[in-house]
Parts: C-alpha cells; sequence; structure tokens
C-alpha cells in the first residue's frame, strides 16, 4: 500500500490553513491552535517546510510564518517531497544501483514509468486543488485530471 507518512497529511493541513488566509502572518502556535496539531509536530513540520522553501520564516515579535508562493504554484508533490523525501514506489525509483537484483532487473524500467505517473499526477495537484471545496455530489471532483501531462525527468 502506498502511503504518505502523518506529518505530510498534518503538512497539507497547515498549508491549507495559510492558504485560505492569504498572505497573513501565522506563529507556529497560532497554527498549531486553528489545525489541532500539536505545537512540537506543526513547529517540526513548518521547519522542514521553510528548508524546503514552501514557507518563508521572520524572527521577531511580528514574525512568524507565510506561504513562499501562491497556493496554485505549490504542488503536491513539492510538498511530498520536502517532508518524506524523492517521490517513487519502489527503491529503485530513487537510487538505481540500491537493490541486489538491479544488474539483472528487467522490470526496472517499467517501475520508472509507473514513478513518473505518479509523480505527474502529484505535480499537476495544486495546494489550492487540496483546499476547494468538495461539491456535495459524488460524482464531481474538485480536481481536474485533465491538467496530467506526461512528465520526463
Amino acid at each position: 500500500m502506498l502511503r504518505i507518512s502523518k506529518l505530510t497529511d498534518y503538512a497539507i493541513i497547515l498549508l491549507g490553513q495559510m492558504a485560505r488566509a492569504g498572505e497573513q502572518t501565522f506563529a507556529a502556535a497560532e497554527l498549531a491552535e486553528h489545525t489541532s496539531i500539536a505545537m512540537p509536530t506543526a513547529s517540526k513540520i513548518l521547519k522542514a517546510l521553510a528548508r524546503a522553501g514552501i514557507v518563508t520564516s521572520t524572527r521577531g515579535a511580528r514574525g512568524g510564518y507565510t506561504l513562499a508562493d501562491k497556493p496554485e504554484h505549490t504542488s503536491v508533490a513539492r510538498i511530498i517531497d520536502a517532508l518524506e523525501g524523492p517521490i517513487a514506489l519502489t527503491e529503485c525509483g530513487i537510487e538505481q544501483d540500491s537493490c541486489q537484483q538491479s544488474s539483472s532487473c528487467d522490470v526496472r524500467s517499467h517501475w520508472n514509468v509507473i514513478n513518473r505517473a505518479v509523480l505527474a499526477a502529484l505535480e499537476s495537484v495544486s495546494l489550492a486543488d487540496m483546499i476547494r471545496p468538495v461539491s456535495a455530489s459524488a460524482a464531481e471532483v474538485p480536481i481536474s485530471l485533465a491538467r496530467l501531462q506526461p512528465h520526463t525527468r
């Protein structure tokens, strides 16, 4: 089963809170309170997001965290990468020689195609998409998969 960690899930929740507020600056404690995420966890996530350039951090009495870019320009793939590292379904999708079978593997190139498709899908979904309200109709999905483009690396 493919899963993201709770930290990544929480990161999207924190970023969603920030995105809904526009260009507001938030203290980590304020975001933790608004999202019901424990302060130490929120702080850890915000520091990782700042290192990745997804949020900016300002010190001082009026300091805090702000989104570094518009929600439309921040992909879910970038958020996942900031907390989890490179996106790949198999180890060989990250490091080609990390597997003992790499010299005789006939399926690695197929996994690479799948890895690129998953990455392209995650890159096509923005933070703005993630905070868009879901319609009451189960048939209406707020994220358009029509934006999916083949990804080349």
